[in-house]
């Protein structure tokens, strides 16, 4: 670990990490800098927009209130995160005044209460959910902060065309009898990551009907948003009022690798671990279960302890989309054999000098000297790099580092 290393770990990174001088076997290690440096990017692309940082499911991974101080740090004012509990937690980090917090996946019996107590935005997507709201307003005698989600071709959550006229209406309502204030209208895009797809003029175009129909009852969204990151980088036509990165925010981008737009970004987590044990063996060796792979020479493995309970993807195991690799000593090795529960082998092969204890690097940034990328890895498994950082269990200990600190 290098002297820019806070020497801090957490096994739960949604919470302080605990200090502590013992660095792991296995981490996670997130570059606090690259995140505020891709904020930065994302703030310029976003021109006049706000930019909300989306912290969802463990920010990607990485550690909600980590990043969520990084990212104030940087100057970020909205902050974004699918469920309740998580904005409730934020607030134990941001007061108020520092930033908003908007949370927008929610089942009926949800703690609205509690959330506009904590001075939380919530998104309301179906008439159940403003009522539950407006209920929660009414007992705790504030007003709710309200965002209306209009669904514009996901067919997932949000409002349809059908139902947002009498929405709109109840919301209205609410309004002028003081419960409600719709702060917000939006919607998300289905093909944003495809620049130019029609799918997504003809959801921009939905979305601008909604908002008509809005105007008809007499509300006027001070906030319209439909950018996620791909929307951010590509299109100034989808940013309106703010935006909503996610992905990039992590360094990771949603565009083809050949896009000049995705080496903007710079990587916040390196996925490491250290040899467990390292032997030769013959040609014909098998490795692993099923005995699927075979050792086609004289060689030596590797042993690491990390599988698929830590979060490394089983399918990129010899026998899926392979071959996956990783990083020792300056130079690759392939993964070979099932990838199991707790624990990988690795080809370093013939007369390999590698010892125990010897640091093997899963993913990385680009460009450090041939580490593989999360998008490596996410090609090998048949998935995408979003599933690679933020399925990495919270077993494995988050450790944060910031350049940008003496």
């Amino acid at each position: 670990m290098t002297a820019a290393d806070v020497a801090t770990t957490t096994r739960t990174p949604s919470t302080t990490p605990p200090t502590g001088d013992d660095e792991p076997e296995s981490a996670a290690v997130v570059d606090l800098a690259a995140i505020r440096h891709n904020l930065r990017v994302l703030g310029t692309a976003a021109g006049r927009a706000q930019v909300m940082a989306v912290l969802k499911a463990d920010a990607y991974g990485h550690g909600l209130l980590p990043v969520a101080r990084a990212a104030l740090a940087a100057g970020t004012t909205w902050f974004g995160v699918a469920r309740a509990s998580d904005a409730l937690l934020l607030r134990t980090e941001l007061r108020p005044a520092d930033a908003h917090v908007l949370t927008w996946l929610h089942t009926p019996g949800a703690p609205f209460a509690r959330l506009l107590a904590a001075e939380v935005d919530v998104s309301v997507g179906a008439p159940w959910a403003l009522e539950e709201v407006a209920a929660a307003a009414r007992d705790t005698g504030r007003v709710a902060r309200v965002h209306l989600k209009v669904d514009t071709g996901m067919g997932r959550n949000g409002v349809g065309a059908d139902q947002l006229a009498s929405l709109a209406r109840r919301a209205a309502s609410l309004a002028a009898a003081g419960h409600v204030e719709v702060v917000g209208l939006w919607t998300h895009l289905a093909c944003a990551d495809t620049p130019g797809h029609p799918a997504t003029h003809d959801q921009v175009a939905r979305f601008e009907d909604a908002t008509d129909v809005l105007r008809g009852v007499g509300i006027e969204v001070p906030l319209r948003h439909v950018a996620a990151s791909a929307g951010t980088l590509t299109d100034p036509r989808l940013h309106y009022d703010l935006v909503r990165p996610g992905l990039a925010v992590y360094g990771l981008s949603p565009l083809p690798p050949s896009d000049p737009r995705a080496s903007m970004l710079t990587p916040a987590m390196t996925l490491r671990s250290r040899l467990a044990a390292v032997r030769p063996v013959p040609a014909g060796t098998p490795v692993s279960y099923g005995s699927e792979h075979r050792t086609a020479r004289r060689t030596s493995l590797g042993l690491v302890p990390l599988g698929y309970a830590d979060g490394v993807p089983r399918h990129a195991s010899t026998d899926g989309r392979g071959p996956a690799r990783v990083h020792v000593n300056g130079r690759a090795a392939r993964v070979v054999g099932r990838i199991c529960m707790d624990q990988l082998v690795v080809d370093l092969g013939p007369g390999a000098g590698d010892a125990p204890g010897d640091v093997v690097t899963l993913f990385g940034p680009p460009g450090a000297g041939g580490v593989p990328t999360a998008a490596h890895w996410a090609a090998s498994a048949g998935t995408i790099p979003y599933e690679v950082v933020s399925r990495v269990a919270a077993a494995v200990p988050r450790t944060y580092r910031d350049d940008d600190v003496p």
